[in-house]
């Protein structure tokens, strides 16, 4: 029996939670966006958040919703709450966080929820907070309004690249599309057009207080090798500095070697490795 229980917190337990969550605000941003827009209750937070730890002193929490997100959770931690997930059904699409959490979580539940679509165990945790030395492309901007239905094509191949599943497979893409719409209406979404085609685009797809985390970076395939990206993404972290967040952040799969040397010319520097676990 585990003499530390896992349980569900609840808005009581916020402050303890931010209190965690500000301990490693770069890795556990898109917990931290969530809970900073809808609190601890769950049915306004479309997700759980379990916690760790005696009530007097917090641990480590899990978010569990669409993603699966541990934040600092200890090995302890780990056990416990893999003990506890394995009594359920598996209702996330992945697995994400700092890697010596992620992995040994999906070494315990493995049993229970596998197999795994794909496992992802090293993925470099990128930062910055100085503005980029390079140039940053003046034709990189952010997407406007009118301009959905010209990204979203260009945000489904990228998602469909990137993952190994296209987004339209389930409910005809309509989820997905309202994800690219709010990003377009929030001023997180950016994009490079060339006669009225989309050769560059990337996403703040998390915003919290403490870091702004870039996500869905794509060039089209066509444009790829002639040396666009940097600039672009050099775009991106100026505007997303100057406007939305001390810190640019990003993670990115080890054997995508094009994509870090852009992000190293760009500023960025490592500060932990994620793992993700698709299914």
């Amino acid at each position: 029996m585990l003499t530390v229980p896992v349980r569900q917190l609840g808005e009581s337990e916020r402050r303890a939670v931010e209190r965690l969550l500000d301990l490693d605000p770069i890795a556990g941003a898109q917990v931290a966006e969530r809970v900073a827009a809808r609190g601890l209750a769950w049915w306004r937070a479309e997700g759980r958040v379990l916690g760790y730890g005696s009530r007097r002193r917090l641990e480590s929490i899990c978010w569990l919703g669409g993603n699966l997100t541990p934040v600092l959770a200890s090995e302890p931690a780990v056990a416990a709450f893999a003990e506890q997930l394995a009594t359920e059904e598996r209702i996330c699409s992945s697995i994400v966080g700092r890697a010596d959490a992620v992995l040994g979580l999906w070494d315990r539940l493995s049993a229970y929820w596998g197999p795994a679509r794909d496992v992802r165990p090293h993925q470099p945790l990128l930062v910055t907070d100085a503005l980029p030395e390079v140039p940053a492309d003046p034709q990189v901007r952010r997407v406007r309004g009118g301009e959905v239905d010209l990204i979203f094509p260009a945000a489904v191949a990228m998602y469909t690249e990137e993952v190994g599943v296209s987004p339209l497979v389930e409910d005809d893409g309509r989820a997905y599309r309202r994800r690219v719409a709010d990003l377009v209406r929030s001023g997180r979404a950016y994009a490079r057009l060339v006669d009225g085609q989309v050769v560059f685009k990337a996403e703040l797809a998390v915003v919290t207080r403490q870091t702004a985390q870039v996500q869905g970076v794509w060039v089209a395939p066509e444009w790829r090798g002639r040396g666009i990206a940097t600039a672009a993404m050099a775009a991106v972290v100026r505007d997303a500095l100057l406007r939305v967040a001390p810190t640019v952040s990003l993670y990115v799969n080890d054997f995508n070697l094009p994509a870090r040397r852009v992000y190293e010319r760009c500023g960025f520097r490592p500060v932990g490795t994620l793992a993700t676990v698709l299914f």
